[in-house]
């Protein structure tokens, strides 16, 4: 079956109470194929876009996951757990009471760059260890903020109540974590907040409203259907500018030469990572343009 599976990208919408890495192991599984990632870790409570690689376009993942995300989050204000979701231990409650108007202005701040401290429940690795294995032992240790980028943070629904529930909308850079987000604008109220939902919309150009389930991919496995939802390499990444180039110097390309950027046909202006795309409309590689060279980043053929 390997050979029927070709590298691309499956768009799946992850259920909740699954983890990123059992959308992977199980797509390995099906697929039967070993080399099998994901570009981007949703947390078990958490639904919707998971964007997967599969055999060489593994390799483009990166490209895919520095991609800004949007999300819908459902928080509750004036309850804090210890994983800031509902997948977590209460800690506290002490019920809350501010004005839509006060949220607002609350939301504005945070909307740029911000510097934000990751959760002890989550994957990033201090001395070699993900911070959630640390969690798990008792353990917490200090975390440096880190910058962030918040493109926008809407308001959708806010009920005022004891513990009020607020639902947003927010445009962010990779390594967001939007609990902490939540947590960060409850305390900024005078208070403590966890997610009781949250949902991946969009990954860059890539929206979760394309996306299959599991089961999806499995009957497609059983129907011999498989190529007709694997994304192409180059489909999968939409939003890197692309180029075509002609057979005088796609070989160069498959060799990983570096050319002078007019010699691939890139505009003046053009920096960062482009496709490059033979006549076929295949891709052949990834190349960083930055001061009028062109250089290998990833070569798929």
């Amino acid at each position: 079956m390997t050979d029927s599976v070709p590298a691309g990208f499956l768009l799946i919408d992850k259920p909740s109470g699954w983890t990123s890495h059992d959308v992977v192991a199980k797509l390995r599984g099906l697929l039967r194929v070993k080399k099998v990632g994901h570009a981007g870790t949703l947390d078990p409570m958490a639904t919707g876009l998971v964007v997967v690689g599969i055999q060489r376009a593994t390799r483009l993942l990166r490209f895919v996951q520095s991609a800004p995300k949007e999300y819908l989050a459902r928080a509750v204000f004036g309850v804090a757990t210890d994983s800031l979701d509902a997948d977590g231990a209460i800690l506290e409650r002490d019920p809350m009471d501010f004005a839509e108007a006060e949220l607002r202005e609350v939301m504005d701040r945070f909307v740029g760059t911000i510097a934000q401290i990751p959760p002890m429940v989550s994957a990033r690795k201090i001395g070699g260890k993900k911070l959630y294995e640390l969690a798990r032992q008792g353990v917490e240790v200090e975390r440096e903020a880190r910058d962030i980028e918040i493109h926008s943070l809407d308001l959708v629904e806010f009920a005022p109540q004891q513990y009020p529930e607020v639902v947003f909308r927010t445009v962010c850079s990779t390594g967001t974590y939007v609990r902490t987000l939540a947590d960060d604008m409850a305390q900024a109220l005078g208070g403590r907040a966890h997610l009781s939902a949250l949902r991946r919309i969009r990954n860059g150009s890539l929206h979760v409203e394309d996306a299959l389930s599991v089961g999806d991919v499995e009957k497609a496995v059983i129907e011999g259907t498989i190529r007709g939802i694997v994304l192409s390499p180059r489909e999968g990444l939409p939003d890197l500018p692309q180029i075509d180039v002609g057979s005088a110097v796609a070989a160069g390309i498959r060799n990983g030469l570096a050319f002078p950027a007019a010699a691939i046909g890139a505009g003046k202006g053009v920096v960062g990572p482009v496709r490059l795309v033979d006549e076929a409309g295949d891709l052949l590689a990834v190349y960083s343009l930055a001061e009028g060279r062109a250089t290998a980043e990833v070569v798929l053929s």
